[in-house]
């Protein structure tokens, strides 16, 4: 495994190991007419758990090179977020890497990504005015705009994120269609503890009480999903599914509510409350932010229309 922190010495790792030629990348990722190495690049903002290591093995599956990055992106964070307190372990990220066979990590420091003041930055419309955009103004333009620069280095054929932050995935696949950039997002699910709570590096900063008291989260999605494949249970209304995880959630005292929101998704554009579920003819998330004392938590389900029919 190649450790480098500076862009020259990843732009030269990565052009040594596509010198090596074969091709594993998969048809149903729009590549089998890629002929040269293949290149996978998991981006990350470190602290690695699972959830992590789970991209890094789709990516070793699908790429011949799997590169990471480990970089906590300043300008995506807002005034009263955790930038400072953010968790961070290089050592222990280095062992997860290790272990999970990437080729390259590349270790930037602020100074070697910015190193001048930022004046041009990617806008996403319509799709970061909601859910986390709504309530982190400009969180977006600094995801796109980092993703966009690590693109641009790496040069990936393949790029993996988690669903766990769906918003971002749809907003990176709208920014790389948008851009023409000649790489495909591969999304990857949701991995989670054994008693429900989605992996996040945030999950550290729980009380044991609030870590309980969490699980509130993936129980309403298991709500959700359950209602969508009963036959009967499937003409609830959007109103209705609302109401049911709203009401899940608020039996945890401890809950904060930040949203509660059902949307179509990739184009994430809300549904009436009283259509019926069994109608809509879009895939639907449910997405969830919930506060637990000072921790933001993001959790979400997503129905693929093809599951909802099967069970009308």
């Amino acid at each position: 495994m190649i450790i480098v922190r500076e862009v020259a010495q990843l732009r030269q790792a990565i052009a040594e190991r596509r010198q090596l030629g074969t091709n594993r990348a998969k048809a149903e990722y729009g590549s089998a007419a890629i002929q040269q190495h293949t290149v996978g690049f998991v981006p990350t903002m470190g602290y690695l758990h699972e959830g992590h290591a789970s991209l890094m093995q789709k990516a070793r599956e699908l790429s011949d090179t799997v590169v990471l990055s480990i970089f906590v992106n300043p300008i995506q964070f807002g005034p009263n977020e955790d930038l400072d307190s953010y968790p961070r372990d290089e050592a222990r990220d280095l062992e997860v890497a290790r272990r999970e066979g990437v080729d390259i990590v590349f270790l930037p420091t602020v100074a070697e990504m910015y190193p001048q003041p930022t004046r041009t930055k990617i806008h996403v419309s319509a799709l970061t005015e909601r859910l986390c955009g709504a309530s982190r103004p400009g969180h977006f333009d600094g995801v796109t705009t980092v993703v966009a620069k690590l693109f641009n280095m790496v040069n990936p054929d393949l790029a993996f994120f988690g669903m766990k932050d769906a918003q971002q995935v749809a907003v990176l696949q709208q920014m790389v269609t948008d851009l023409n950039m000649n790489v495909t997002i591969v999304p990857c699910p949701i991995v989670r503890e054994a008693d429900g709570l989605a992996l996040s590096s945030r999950n550290v900063y729980l009380s044991a009480e609030q870590r309980e008291q969490a699980l509130v989260l993936s129980q309403s999605l298991r709500k959700v999903r359950e209602v969508s494949e009963d036959a009967v249970q499937n003409s609830f209304t959007i109103g209705q599914i609302h109401q049911m995880v709203e009401s899940t959630i608020t039996s945890s005292p401890l809950a904060d509510i930040d949203y509660i929101e059902i949307l179509t998704f990739p184009g994430l554009e809300p549904i009436l409350a009283e259509q019926r579920l069994s109608d809509v003819q879009e895939d639907i998330i449910v997405a969830l932010a919930v506060k637990f004392g000072n921790t933001r938590l993001i959790d979400n389900i997503r129905l693929q229309k093809a599951e909802v029919l099967s069970h009308v």
